[in-house]
């Protein structure tokens, strides 16, 4: 990649949202009264104004899966698409390592610096596929209001709210990730192993899936 622009866009896009997001479940354990709908807002909040402030830079993808979907759909090159993902994780990582700082009790404990979990009752096979689902929606939004020249532009808000939608209903089954660097900058910097391929499986599958029908489907003309 030539223009280094992008690249920064994406880190400290992704930076935010781990840092808010992850952030405000790190807060829940050590203070309580955030819930669900804190957490669930505290992603969604991060995603709007963060696509807000870089999609025009870099599109706002601040996740591998938006970024495979619009690679899929030809909409980014290999290259970039490359640049972005290492971004992306990188941003992750150093939004972990300052959640580390704030709460170093937490690196170790159930929580696990916010890294998404797989409810008990759930197997690893219904993670994927709720993760993939849910991801699907996102990047479909993603197309829809970002990527789709046609589609209404609003910003980071559909994006955000999808986001929203999502933890609301998935956040107690498997965190709603959505987001391989979501599940993976928590992840190193705690130590925290368990499940991690669900987060990367289902988010790319649901990413790879929307990205297709909404280029065969809707940009084909």
């Amino acid at each position: 990649m030539q223009n280094w622009k992008p690249l920064i866009a994406e880190f400290i896009g992704t930076f935010a949202l781990i840092f808010i997001g992850a952030g405000a479940i790190c807060l829940d354990v050590t203070k309580g009264g955030v819930g669900l709908v804190g957490i669930a807002l505290a992603h969604g909040l991060a995603i709007a104004v963060m696509v807000s402030a870089v999609g025009h830079i870099s599109g706002g993808h601040l996740n591998p899966a938006v970024t495979i979907g619009a690679w899929v759909a030809k909409k980014i090159s290999t290259p970039n698409a490359v640049g972005y993902i290492l971004a992306q994780l990188a941003g992750a990582t150093v939004a972990a390592c300052k959640l580390k700082y704030l709460y170093p009790a937490l690196a170790a404990a159930p929580t696990a610096l916010g890294t998404p979990m797989l409810a008990s009752t759930l197997t690893f096979g219904q993670g994927i596929c709720v993760e993939a689902i849910l991801t699907f929606f996102l990047v479909f939004v993603v197309f829809g209001t970002g990527i789709d020249p046609r589609g209404s532009k609003i910003g980071g808000l559909a994006i955000g709210l999808a986001v929203t939608m999502d933890i609301l209903m998935g956040g107690p089954l498997t965190g709603a990730a959505m987001n391989p660097a979501r599940a993976f900058g928590p992840a190193l910097v705690s130590g925290y192993w368990m499940n991690q391929s669900l987060y990367w499986i289902g988010p790319i599958a649901g990413g790879l899936l929307a990205g297709l029908i909404y280029k065969w489907a809707f940009l084909k003309d």
